[in-house]
């Protein structure tokens, strides 16, 4: 029967429909991303009411391989202007502008295509051959197992902390802080908001990080004299497609960060922008040289980037298997298939074989196509960087204003939008990592729920968290994280690198 569904979801894929569809979603995909502030999710919702017109097999390919191409799109922007195209390109920032400053624009462009591709093809394959088994895991995540999640990705503050620890530490603590602002979610008592009607559902976490990461940048190439930037990353002079010997020395950290990514996936209420740290944080932690990220490392870029393409098969996971999105973005694929009268659930995959396995596929093949286009289409897009710094700038803050608008049609939004610009900029001025924020943000609000309602389980006792073994694991992981992030284990580390021979 498993093998019948294959073959009808293989024979369905190809039809030149939905071969078209999968080429059309994937290059628009690939814009939507690489352009600051159009997220896959806004994209993938403005386009589900034009798949009504389509078979429900057609107008799934087009949303799953828009989903994939701008997974790999925001990568584009991060890398040639330092302004992510989307919130899962946001740590490939930290080394891939750095790479493109030094001239090694294609190289690290090439890079993140190829980790993009590997990420994608490794969680598609899970994704069609092992989807109801793992579909399962995501069950077993209730809050406790949540907030173990939520106190592991924290750790992850000690390693985005670029030169002092303490300013680190102090930017996570505000992204905290401001992730409390809102409707609380126990009480239904609004928080912070200072009678403000538009801040009770919390401070929208993609406003702020087009904010953090895009105004800063645009100020910046204000600043800049034109003359002593022009050129440096406007030219690609070395190949996009990587020789085999470099990509063989990343193999490690591509399959890695893909199987972060596939597990970050399938948990649900995570995503690409949590998987991307995740990545990055294990790729640091297990290189030779940790000093070199920040600076423009290869494996910087090769990590987040494995990572959030990877998210994509394993958040659909939960989302096929279950009816449980695992982001935000296949939330939004739920209901391209409910508007087709389709039914997310454990019923899906035999009721519904036909379209749900076409899907599969098309996951699968995207990947292919997007290695295909992107080639061309990322050589393209280099053209951008050749404009002045002043037309640039402009240019950023325009579609920076566009996309904060275009999320909720709210002006209120793109003011949200601009005062954290500000923020992000004096914070720059002050060398406070705003990376240690944006984790702070994401993570903040999984953590406070999941403790309070763990706690609300458990009528106050803490030893819940160590009676589950999941938590147990989860938290002893943190543990070892914070040990190895110490300035002791640090020397240890480098002295043991030292007496190699």
């Amino acid at each position: 029967m498993f093998l019948d569904n294959l073959l009808l979801g293989a024979s369905n894929v190809v039809m030149p429909m939905n071969l078209l569809a999968i080429f059309g979603g994937t290059a628009l995909g690939m814009f939507v991303g690489s352009m600051p502030g159009l997220s896959a999710t806004m994209a993938i919702a403005l386009l589900v009411p034009v798949t009504y017109v389509m078979s429900p097999a057609t107008g799934l390919c087009m949303l799953a391989s828009l989903y994939m191409g701008s997974m790999y799109g925001g990568s584009i922007a991060a890398i040639l202007i330092c302004t992510p195209g989307t919130p899962s390109a946001a740590a490939t920032t930290l080394d891939g502008y750095p790479m493109a400053q030094r001239g090694e624009a294609g190289r690290a462009l090439g890079i993140s295509l190829t980790a993009s591709f590997v990420g994608g093809v490794i969680s598609s394959v899970v994704l069609l051959t092992i989807a109801p088994l793992l579909g399962r895991i995501a069950v077993m995540f209730g809050p406790v197992e949540l907030f173990g999640v939520a106190v592991l990705g924290m750790t992850i503050l000690a390693s985005l902390s670029q030169g002092s620890t303490i300013k680190g530490l102090l930017s996570g603590a505000i992204g905290l802080i401001l992730a409390t602002v809102g409707m609380d979610s126990i009480t239904g008592i609004p928080r912070f908001a200072m009678g403000n009607i538009n801040l009770f559902s919390g401070i929208p976490f993609t406003v702020a990080l087009i904010g953090l990461f895009s105004i800063p940048q645009a100020l910046r190439l204000i600043e800049t004299d034109e003359e002593t930037t022009k050129g440096v990353v406007g030219s690609v002079k070395d190949k996009i497609l990587r020789p085999w010997s470099e990509l063989k020395a990343l193999s490690g950290t591509f399959l890695r960060s893909s199987l972060i990514g596939i597990f970050t996936g399938i948990i649900p209420g995570t995503g690409g922008d949590t998987a991307c740290w995740f990545a990055y944080n294990e790729a640091k932690r297990r290189a030779d040289d940790p000093q070199a990220f920040g600076t423009g490392s290869s494996y910087g870029v090769a990590a987040p980037e494995a990572a959030n393409n990877a998210v994509v098969g394993g958040a659909l996971i939960p989302t096929i298997t279950l009816g449980i999105p695992g982001s935000s973005a296949t939330a939004v694929l739920m209901g391209g298939l409910m508007i087709h009268g389709i039914m997310p659930g454990p019923t899906l995959m035999t009721e519904h074989a036909d379209v749900t396995y076409t899907l599969l596929w098309a996951v699968l093949l995207s990947n292919f196509v997007m290695f295909l286009e992107g080639v061309v289409f990322t050589r393209l897009c280099v053209c951008v960087t050749r404009v002045g710094n002043r037309v640039l700038a402009v240019a950023v803050v325009v579609l920076c204003v566009i996309g904060a608008f275009a999320i909720n049609n709210s002006f209120f939004d793109v003011t949200t939008m601009l005062l954290f610009g500000i923020v992000g900029y004096f914070m720059a001025k002050v060398e406070i990592p705003v990376a240690p924020m944006v984790v702070g943000l994401i993570l903040g609000r999984m953590l406070e729920v999941s403790l309070r309602q763990s706690l609300l389980m458990s009528r106050g006792s803490w030893m819940i968290f160590l009676r589950n073994p999941i938590c147990a694991v989860l938290l002893l992981l943190a543990l070892l994280s914070l040990i190895q992030a110490t300035p002791a284990y640090m020397r240890w580390r480098a002295s043991r690198r030292a007496a190699r021979p």
